[in-house]
């Protein structure tokens, strides 16, 4: 059973996020961004939050940066919609599967083009 809360805690908490980040943040390093998952502790003590960001690393690290310095505002934000004792500390990570993902597209691709050119 606290296996099924920690996972709806998580998704609610990408929900939420997703949205205080999208409509509410107003710095402007942070750029396109997406929560891709959050996983949370057993004891919902921390939860590392993953990103998918627009941009190269430079604009990716800034908006690391931003989101660092806005874990006050997004922590109060999020203890306001989700009725929990204690609100997780957020980590941010970002998420490498999208990137991963179509750099081996592209490689297929190349291998076909290859294959075809034979």
């Amino acid at each position: 059973m606290a296996k099924i809360r920690v996972g709806r805690v998580s998704e609610q908490i990408k929900k939420e996020l997703s949205q205080i980040i999208q409509s509410e943040l107003k710095d402007p390093r942070i750029g396109f961004i997406t929560v891709t998952g959050v996983e949370t502790t057993n004891d919902l003590s921390q939860a590392r939050v993953y990103l998918s960001v627009l941009g190269n690393d430079e604009q990716k690290e800034e908006t690391l940066r931003a989101l660092s310095k806005a874990t006050g505002y997004l922590r109060s934000e999020l203890g306001k919609r989700i009725k929990l004792r204690h609100t997780p500390e957020l980590q941010f990570k970002f998420d490498s599967s999208i990137e991963y993902g179509s750099r081996i597209e592209s490689l297929l691709s190349e291998l076909n083009q290859d294959a075809e050119q034979k």
